[in-house]
């Protein structure tokens, strides 16, 4: 991690560097723009008080060409100066999530679903989330991909073809571009991204096929409505221009409603398909070996024409649109030209020839942007593993398996083993010795695992299976739900699942807690002896030390594991190491003891 840390320090200070050259730069060029300005004015006054028109109309004409150039020249330095910007941002936000400050991405709240198999109770969404260490997107769709593997483990031949596009886009000569890649997006503002549905109603709208008679006014009604106004400056009468501009004025009435609708619905789009074209700009132009980052590439074109193009198009037509914003400039663009049926129709001609292309597009690009996400954090973790799936049911085999949201200078990693289906790890400990933190450590790398993703381990072995777990159950008021009541709701959840034939692997943290402790031993053992005869297996940690007798009961398909704790004098001690066999040393009495409570002295552990 140091290496790292030290690698994204770098970076961010060249980036720095490089900077503060660019804004020097941007800013002399700014200067010049009011140079230009100001010769070209004071050349043109001159020409005219002078007499001499024609020389001041060149003069107004090349120097208002030159000022464009400079112009568009600044804005170029601009961009460039805001991209070193990002970048060095980008690097300082490497060297946060290493240490594990988190607070300020963005923790995907809005994928977070309580009824999800696994997500709350493995930390996938919210405050200090996975979502969080991983993220790199800035766009909806990039997220909502991202989101979507999380929750659903990909195929093994797909989580192949991740693993391979992830580790071409995490080695170290693919950085550069990677990091561009990932700051493309930032110079955009996402706020009021919602493209598919701004596709959705785009598809349903039939402007011209309902009203096929104003496709010929468009066209026809402009040209003779100048036509009127230019005879009318040529001594003709005036009434005709005026019973043109009367009919535009009445149509612009009619559909007043309409052409509100298309420019409200396609300007917040607008700063979105920028953000696209750039990005695809910048994918479309690379290169790629593995097979999914080639094909998403070739892709992206149609024919000739790449999907940065058909998506620059909608967004120059929305640019054009929004000239209506500005009053003066309405009025006379939609009582002379008919400004808003033009862009209307050219936003239809687009659907018709480009919108199948660039849904496509995007969804390949969102496949992008969540792959760039993982390439980032499996570049940043150098240590980490890339997974092995494994054909036989139920096979876990971890070598220094640790927790990615864990961020102490010396994280503890242990060593697991276990596979077969009908099979059940009994997880005993006292309390806070990390019995619970282990099967969230399982469970978290699984699902990083069957993502595609890197895990936290120098070598993990994993058979496909679906991730289950009941951890966090909680009171529901608006439910009047107990949370003893929400548990067995979980679990019926959990029984219903295995009665099919997709293997389930199962994290189940002190279940039955909310009934005594008669009817949880009960309890759990008839679960225990019900899961084994079905196609699943999996981890149930407990204080109870009953459940560990079920390893002679079901000799083979039950074993014990532990973690223990060790009390001097006033301090209890946890090396939260996985032991095997049933734990033998509580702290209960300690804790309360340290906690203030008077406690009676007794002889057996607390």
């Amino acid at each position: 991690m140091n290496n790292r840390e030290n690698e994204f320090k770098q970076r961010a200070a060249a980036y720095a560097e490089q900077e503060h050259k660019a804004a020097g730069k941007s800013k002399t060029v700014s200067w010049l723009r009011v140079v230009v300005f100001v010769a070209g004015a004071i050349a043109a006054w001159l020409f005219f008080r002078d007499g001499n028109t024609s020389a001041g109309i060149i003069s107004i004409v090349g120097f208002y060409i030159l000022f464009v150039l400079v112009m568009r020249w600044h804005s170029r330095l601009d961009y460039r100066y805001k991209q070193l910007q990002l970048l060095g941002k980008l690097n300082l936000q490497e060297i946060d999530r290493l240490h594990g400050k988190l607070h300020t991405f963005d923790g995907g709240d809005a994928f977070r679903d309580d009824h999800h198999p696994y997500t709350s109770d493995l930390d996938i969404f919210g405050p200090d989330s996975l979502f969080q260490l991983m993220n790199r997107s800035v766009t909806s769709i990039g997220k909502l991909r991202l989101a979507q593997w999380f929750r659903q483990a990909a195929p093994a031949s797909e989580v192949l073809r991740r693993q391979e596009a992830v580790a071409e886009l995490a080695q170290p000569e693919q950085q550069e571009w990677l990091q561009q890649a990932i700051v493309k997006p930032m110079h955009y503002k996402h706020t009021e991204e919602h493209t598919q549905e701004f596709f959705d109603w785009l598809r349903a709208q039939h402007f011209y096929k309902e009203h096929p008679w104003l496709k010929v006014l468009v066209f026809v009604l402009p040209v003779l409505t100048l036509a009127s106004i230019a005879a009318w400056f040529y001594g003709y009468s005036g009434y005709i221009a005026l019973g043109f501009l009367a009919i535009q004025y009445l149509l612009g009435l009619k559909f007043q409603k309409q052409r509100d609708d298309y420019y409200d619905k396609s300007i917040g789009m607008y700063e979105a398909m920028q953000s696209y074209t750039d990005q695809l700009q910048h994918l479309e132009a690379h290169t790629f070996k593995a097979s999914m980052l080639e094909e998403i590439r070739t892709k992206l074109y149609r024919g000739n024409t790449p999907a940065s193009a058909a998506i620059g198009k909608v967004a120059t037509i929305i640019d054009y649109f929004s000239w209506r914003l500005s009053t003066l400039m309405s009025f006379f663009l939609n009582t002379i030209l008919m400004w808003d049926f033009v862009w209307i129709y050219r936003i239809e001609s687009w659907k018709a020839e480009h919108l199948d292309q660039v849904e496509e597009a995007l969804k390949l690009l969102a496949d992008f942007e969540a792959l760039s996400s993982m390439a980032a954090y499996q570049y940043a973790q150098p240590h980490f593993a890339i997974p092995e799936l494994s054909s036989t049911p139920f096979e876990f085999d971890a070598e220094r398996l640790a927790h990615p949201l864990i961020f102490t200078v010396e994280r503890i990693a242990n060593d697991f083993q276990m596979q077969g289906a009908g099979k059940t790890i009994v997880v005993t400990g006292s309390n806070m010795s990390g019995k619970t933190t282990f099967l969230r450590t399982v469970g978290i790398n699984m699902v990083l695992a069957f993502m595609g993703a890197a895990v936290y381990a120098r070598r993990l072995t994993v058979a496909p299976a679906q991730v289950y777990t009941a951890m966090r159950t909680a009171d529901n008021l608006a439910e009047n739900t107990s949370s003893f009541y929400a548990e067995l709701k979980r679990l019926r959840i959990l029984l219903n699942m295995t009665e099919g034939v997709e293997p389930v692997f199962y994290l189940l943290d002190e279940i039955l807690k909310g009934t005594n402790s008669r009817d949880r031993h009960a309890g759990a053992m008839a679960l225990i002896r019900q899961l084994h005869r079905r196609n699943a297996s999996g981890l149930i940690s407990t204080h109870d030390l009953e459940l560990g007798a079920m390893e002679q009961e079901l000799s083979g398909s039950v074993e014990n594991f532990s973690f223990n704790s060790t009390i001097e004098g006033d301090k209890i001690l946890f090396d939260y190491t996985l032991h095997r066999g049933i734990c033998r040393s509580f702290n209960a009495s300690k804790l309360m003891q340290l906690m203030g409570i008077e406690m009676e002295r007794t002889d057996a552990a607390g």
